[in-house]
């Protein structure tokens, strides 16, 4: 194979069979189950990274079902977004992720700066409840419970909230282990279709762990809980800052 093409057939590793097929990635029936909470502001601004600011001492933590998604097939997710602003526009910051398949954490990691994990996720009913849960190595770190269906919401505003621009930092070493790659990352959601939203009481119960410290940022006070079902495009994102810029 030639260095000419190679520079062709480069997208992923392994060359010969890449761990995921190139974007955009589209999503049939994405189910969200969102936890919003007040939280410590301080252990919040500890975390955001500049240029980013805090907007208010609150953290959305979700649990996510994903049953049809190009080229990653089903899987389901868990994390925190910290509402943020840049400049003049409001988002949020995609602080951490833990998820169960393969290709989704490596393409995550690798096009975007997604911060994912291996863990395990689920998203289910449960009676008359919607229910969350991550472990990670064999330890329940996060619970999240709501009730099934307890009110509609309007749908134009969800999907504007869905709308909104997230926020990552991409992270990716040199050979040496220094920094090769420091960049903000900025995206958003498109294509959205709302097929359902739904509020109701909720609950949230977080677990000290070494390796998954989501109950770093200690739930204060419950705000709301969101059940959103939707069909939507992920699409490939802009570097806004550069760290290791001169």
């Amino acid at each position: 194979m030639t260095a000419a093409e190679v520079r062709a057939r480069a997208f992923a590793m392994p060359l010969h069979s890449p761990a995921f097929p190139p974007g955009p990635y589209r999503f049939v029936d994405r189910e969200y189950l969102i936890i919003s909470y007040r939280t410590d502001p301080e252990r919040l601004r500890a975390l955001i990274p500049a240029p980013l600011e805090l907007v208010e001492p609150v953290v959305k933590y979700e649990f996510i079902n994903m049953p049809d998604s190009t080229g990653f097939g089903h899987y389901c997710e868990s994390g925190q977004v910290i509402p943020v602003r840049f400049g003049a526009e409001q988002g949020g910051f995609v602080l951490s992720m833990y998820l169960n398949d393969h290709p989704p954490i490596a393409a995550g990691r690798e096009l975007w700066g997604f911060p994912k994990k291996l863990g395990q996720p689920e998203l289910r009913v449960h009676m008359d409840t919607l229910m969350g849960t991550l472990d990670y190595s064999d330890f329940r770190v996060a619970t999240g419970t709501m009730g099934f269906k307890h009110q509609t919401l309007d749908a134009a505003k969800v999907l504007a909230s869905m709308a909104a621009p997230s926020y990552l930092l991409k992270i990716v070493p040199h050979v040496d282990g220094s920094p090769r790659i420091c960049e903000l990352v900025r995206y958003c959601l498109s294509d959205i279709t709302i097929k359902g939203a739904w509020t109701g009481p909720g609950a949230l119960d977080l677990h000290s762990h070494a390796l998954a410290p989501v109950a770093d940022l200690p739930v204060l006070e419950v705000l709301s809980a969101v059940h959103i079902l939707a069909d939507l495009t992920l699409p490939l994102g802009t570097v806004i800052h550069d760290y290791l810029a001169a």
